[in-house]
């Protein structure tokens, strides 16, 4: 049996659900052939100093188990250095893994990253913050605050407090005026919401939300010039049935560098799910290939 492989797991260390996590996730890896160093994070800064910690010890491989949130904590220590990323997804959306091909299912995802095939993808930066899905300004950050305010102020859960705080933001409708650089050219939006993606994403029917490809070496940009809240249902629609490009008011664009400047010296900017306060202007680019991550066979 090979040498323990470390496991960063985002949970709040202690409970009995923590317990059971570890001992399942334990297990998977022995079934595959592998011990697990099980390590507990109550928190993203904790992933990150377990991830710092473990990338300087002898494993190859440093495994990220949690949502996209905590596979993006560990994926910004690993950017641009030789140990490989290792994910479990057990988080709500594992969009990276999904996009990876990475099984959800968690004894497959212990053999994945005990039998797989190691490869490069790109991620993406803003500010020095790496992110391996997308950021976002605007709207969805806005619903992020609010979805956060009420289930601290009124014990709402998750779901009930994203649909409620979707609608405050639509209802307090309050537009970006942006400046864009790109690709040498200056451009002004006016816009509820822009969207940057590491790579670009299928924004039309049953995949939407979906990438083919992690390592083009390009960001997508997408906005919604001139949109008010019913024109982001109409959107939603057309995007559904498949005809979200043929819209007026959407734009999609791709590049490898952008800066954006907004009014004010600071923007709230939501990075794979987790909100940060950044100084503007904000620049993005794309690092390709900077991160290893292991996948099936």
């Amino acid at each position: 049996m090979r040498a323990p492989v470390p496991v960063i797991l985002n949970r709040s260390s202690g409970s009995p659900e923590d317990r059971d996590a570890s001992d399942r996730v334990r297990e998977a890896f022995r079934s595959a052939g592998m011990e697990a160093d099980i390590q507990l994070a109550a928190s993203g800064e904790e992933v990150v100093a377990l991830a710092r910690r473990a990338a300087s010890g002898g494993s190859e491989v440093i495994v990220a188990g949690g949502g996209d949130g905590t596979v993006s904590s560990v994926a910004s220590v690993l950017s641009g250095g030789e140990k490989a990323l290792g994910v479990l997804p057990l988080g709500t959306f594992n969009h990276f893994a999904k996009d990876l091909k990475i099984p959800s299912e968690t004894e497959k995802a212990a053999s994945t990253i005990v039998e797989g095939r190691t490869v490069r993808v790109d991620v993406g930066e803003v500010n020095g913050k790496v992110f391996v899905n997308n950021s976002s300004l605007g709207l969805y950050p806005r619903i992020v605050k609010h979805r956060d305010e009420q289930q601290v102020r009124l014990g709402r859960g998750k779901w009930p407090a994203f649909a409620w705080a979707t609608l405050h933001a639509l209802h307090r409708h309050a537009p970006l005026d942006l400046v864009l650089s790109i690709d040498g050219h200056e451009i002004r939006r006016r816009t509820p919401f822009v969207f940057i993606g590491n790579n670009a994403y299928e924004m039309e029917g049953f995949n939407i939300g979906s990438r083919d490809r992690l390592d083009r070496g390009e960001l997508s940009l997408y906005l919604a010039p001139g949109a008010r809240p019913l024109d982001l249902v109409v959107l939603a629609i057309r995007a559904f049935f498949g005809r979200l490009r043929a819209a007026a008011d959407f734009e999609a664009l791709r590049t490898t560098e952008l800066r954006i400047e907004t009014r004010g010296g600071r923007a709230r900017v939501a990075i794979d799910g987790e909100i940060s306060i950044l100084e503007t202007p904000l620049r993005y680019r794309v690092r390709p290939q900077a991160l290893r991550v292991v996948v099936p066979q």
